[in-house]
């Protein structure tokens, strides 16, 4: 397959690219990460297809927690053509407990259509993966640059804060505007030779050396060459405007159970926990007494509160539990948020659709 032309660098990246200063920087930070980069999976592919779900999964997910999900997704899914093939409510299953379930319904469909306009086969351009649903700018310069060596830049919060520091540079990273002078540096330096390692080096870099807290300057490869560091600013970059706090919010949580079973309220496909099951949450309407009256369920008094963090609300949820027969689902009224009832066998099997927070509710109502 002839491989297509990379694209051409304006006169400006090329010299920022080309300059003594640019060079020394990947000189001496690509042979730190020679020696030094942490044995991560899915740096040992150039496969685009498991390279993109890495970089999805590791999204506002620490690497500890994506590494089994992401050895047993590509052991159900080996390709992209398997994952477009599967059902959602089992891709779902399998993400249960990785959070941000957005995150999995966009997998599925960008997996569709990569299948569908593309016959399975990611492009190579940055430019044209962003043209796939759920691709921004960083997912796509990674899979271009690591897939494929193409000389594409990628900025993350880890590559914010080391460009800061190494520029002292105080461009607030968290607006539209500075996110993009920061994409127009990376773009700037990122090398034709080695671009993935390059980009993979400065997300490395920020995440084991230069940290949010505490950069460790003493081991950073390439310290001398730090503004921050010699301005002595480097503890006060990056320059992030504040994130706004969660909002508190309470809920009561219904556990219907019977021998083995228990009942489970799906989530609609849009919204929170999207296509999910869950024990039925009620706050205003109907509340948890209409909706046990209405069902004529003898509601008990409060088994224990959960509490469960999200990156916009802090829930606190208290747990009712409710035994029955449960042969079938009850004429239990929901709100807007579900579109049906199951009866489900409990313990949950393997692979079953439910969140982090579904499972602490039933733990607590079932398991105590």
């Amino acid at each position: 397959m002839k491989r297509a032309p990379k694209a051409k660098r304006t006169s400006e990246e090329t010299r920022a690219a080309g300059s003594p200063r640019g060079e020394e920087l990947r000189r001496d930070l690509l042979a730190w990460f020679d020696r030094a980069k942490r044995p991560l999976p899915w740096r040992s592919t150039k496969d685009p297809y498991a390279i993109w779900l890495s970089e999805v999964m590791s999204q506002q997910t620490r690497v500890e927690t994506v590494i089994p999900y992401y050895e047993k997704f590509l052991t159900e899914y080996p390709t992209v053509m398997h994952l477009a093939d599967a059902p959602v409510e089992e891709v779902l299953g399998h993400w249960s407990g990785l959070g941000y379930y957005r995150r999995a319904r966009m997998l599925h469909r960008t997996a569709q259509e990569v299948v569908a306009r593309h016959g399975g086969v990611f492009p190579r351009e940055k430019a044209a993966l962003e043209e796939l649903p759920g691709v921004g700018p960083y997912t796509a310069g990674a899979v271009a640059s690591i897939a494929f060596d193409e000389p594409a830049g990628l900025v993350d919060g880890n590559v914010v804060r080391v460009f800061a520091r190494l520029f002292d540079d105080d461009t607030d990273g968290r607006t539209p505007a500075g996110l993009a002078h920061f994409r127009d540096r990376a773009e700037a330096l990122v090398p034709e030779e080695r671009p993935g390692d390059w980009n993979q080096a400065l997300m490395e870099l920020g995440a084991t050396v230069c940290t949010p807290r505490e950069p460790r300057c003493l081991l950073c490869p390439v310290a001398a060459q730090c503004d921050g560091r010699a301005k002595g600013t480097a503890h006060a970059l990056p320059r992030l405007s504040k994130k706004a706090k969660p909002v508190d919010a309470a809920f009561d949580a219904l556990v219907v159970a019977g021998e083995r079973r228990v009942l489970l309220a799906e989530r609609k496909p849009d919204g929170l926990f999207g296509g999910l099951l869950e024990p039925p949450l009620f706050d205003a309407a109907p509340s948890l007494l209409e909706a046990a009256e209405a069902a004529k369920l003898d509601l008990l008094d409060p088994v224990g509160e959960v509490r469960h963090t999200l990156s916009h609300r802090k829930l606190a949820v208290a747990v009712h539990r409710v035994d029955g027969e449960l042969r079938r689902a009850p004429r239990l009224p929901l709100g807007d948020a579900y579109v049906s009832l199951h009866v489900v066998p409990w313990p949950l099997p393997d692979g079953a659709r439910v969140s982090t927070l579904a499972r602490k509710i039933l733990a607590l109502a079932l398991e105590t």
